[in-house]
């Protein structure tokens, strides 16, 4: 019985033995596929093998790989290449079957270093007179020679728009359609894909000068008033910034400067800034300007550059251009506001448009400089009045008014006209300009050979935009044709 025993637990042994051996030889394929983590991109000559150990292969161009006759059983598979963190992937090989394995391989930054910080090679820091298209280059170096890529940030040093170029492969990158008169601040960020981007310093450069700008106006961004200057072609180029208040523009040929008001907190100052917008220098101080509505409010160069008068309520003020000799030289007899002044080319006179504190009852009338009144253009009219100036012989003087004689709370008019004060015969007449019924013409100016005049024509409803025109003095018949429209969206007209 116990030899009978042991003889059937020997054939089971064999049995169980026979079946293992063949078990042990059956064998299956694994395939797979390595790629880089996030991007997917295919990996090349990656090292696969596995525990326990079979063959060795390397991945294709397509991260690819095949593993052929891998005996049946649980294997871990491992993915390893230079410059990635190795990974490990289970699988279990069963016998005339195929397993597919992926592997996603993260960037291993242990050893490898940034690239060098780049160095920017042109144009030069602070180079002048650049052109609007420009080529901008640098040179940049890696230890381990990785594929780079670069990113370049461009920005406006005037609207501080700021422009970004990324992914580029070479060191350089075609710029067009810059502005003129314009400082850019440029950088170069460098990246291997494998570390944090490397900034280069920044640099700047300025463009060429404006050409020919004979034109300053105003244009609402963000709430805010802000200049821009212009050529006879329609250029337009922006002098200040978006983020602060900036209004009526003054221009000084003699010293090249444009004078021009700021908000400060909650009074108005006088600047002066050099065509391109650069060399801001605030000249007022202790006494701002200011009217009862500080849209309407005007001031003055004299010829040669060196002073500026300006109105403070009821009082007239002369500064010097360097913000030195600050005098009073008129006050207004009846307390009335002083809205708008201009100084006549000679500066023996200066005209005047006051009112009272809602900007009506308006007198116009011409001072000397020790503020004799010499004679009175208009006094005892309703309505609104403004834009004033003084031809260059002193014998006209231009100007607007509403011939409606509406007035209310909001200084709405209703049909504002351009009127020309000739003082051989003491008479201002309206020049016949075609004006559409429901809008007005205002601020008005000459130009600069006194043949035309320049001013903003908008709806009377208050909240259509404006747009600057001209019209010819001369054009008795007011044919709708003599009136050009300059600028769109714009205001505060100033014509050197």
């Amino acid at each position: 019985m116990k030899i009978g025993l042991r003889i059937l637990v020997c054939f089971i042994l064999l049995i169980s033995c026979s079946e293992e051996q063949l078990e042990d030889g059956a064998s299956g394929t694994v395939k797979g596929r390595v790629v880089e983590s996030g991007t997917f991109t295919p990996i090349e000559n990656v090292r696969i093998s596995s525990s326990p150990a079979t063959s060795t292969v390397f991945t294709d161009k397509d991260g690819y790989f095949t593993l052929e006759k891998v005996l049946v059983g649980d294997y871990s598979f491992q993915a390893q290449k230079d410059g990635y963190i190795a990974r490990f992937e289970p699988g279990k090989v069963t016998a005339d079957a195929t397993i597919q394995i992926i592997f996603e391989l993260q960037i291993s930054t242990a050893n490898n270093k940034p690239p060098d910080i780049p160095v920017l090679t042109a144009p030069v820091d602070n180079a002048k007179d650049q052109p609007l298209n420009l080529n901008l280059t640098w040179t940049a170096a890696d230890k381990e020679s990785d594929s780079l890529t670069y990113t370049v940030t461009l920005k406006n040093g005037t609207t501080d728009e700021i422009k970004t170029y990324p992914d580029l492969k070479e060191k350089t990158l075609a710029i067009k359609d810059l502005n003129y008169s314009t400082k850019y601040y440029w950088q170069v960020a460098v990246s291997d894909g494998i570390n944090k981007p490397t900034n280069s310093v920044t640099n700047s450069f300025t463009t060429l000068a404006f050409p020919n700008p004979r034109f300053l106006f105003v244009k609402k961004i963000n709430n805010n008033n802000v200049i821009y200057t212009a050529d006879e072609a329609g250029n337009q180029l922006q002098l200040t910034s978006s983020t602060v208040n900036s209004f009526r523009p003054r221009k000084n040929l003699s010293v090249n400067k444009i004078a021009y008001l700021s908000s400060d907190g909650s009074q108005s100052q006088i600047y002066t800034m050099n065509p391109d917008g650069s060399g801001v220098f605030r000249v007022t101080n202790f006494v701002p300007v200011a009217g009862f509505n500080m849209e309407y409010v005007n001031y003055c160069w004299n010829t040669n550059g060196s002073q500026i008068i300006y109105p403070n309520f009821d009082k007239l003020y002369r500064i010097d251009s360097d913000g030195g000799g600050l005098i009073q030289l008129f006050q207004t007899p009846n307390g009335k506001f002083i809205s708008e002044c201009d100084w006549s080319q000679d500066g023996s006179q200066i005209a005047l448009k006051v009112n009272d504190r809602s900007g009506y009852n308006v007198e116009i009338y011409v001072i000397d400089m020790a503020g004799t009144v010499l004679y009175t253009i208009q006094t005892g009219l309703s309505g609104a009045t403004s834009g004033l100036n003084i031809s260059i012989d002193n014998q006209k003087v231009i100007f607007t008014r509403d011939v409606s004689g509406f007035e209310n709370t909001t200084y709405r008019r209703l049909d504002s006209r351009i009127f020309m004060y000739t003082r051989s015969n003491n008479t201002a007449a309206e020049l016949t300009t075609q004006k559409q019924n429901g809008f007005n013409d205002l601020d008005v100016k000459f130009s600069p050979n006194e043949a035309e005049v320049i001013f903003v024509n908008t709806s009377n409803d208050g909240l259509s935009a404006q747009n600057v025109q001209k019209v010819s003095v001369n054009s008795a018949s007011g044919s709708a044709s003599s009136r050009t429209t300059l600028f769109q969206n714009a205001s505060m007209p100033e014509w050197k």
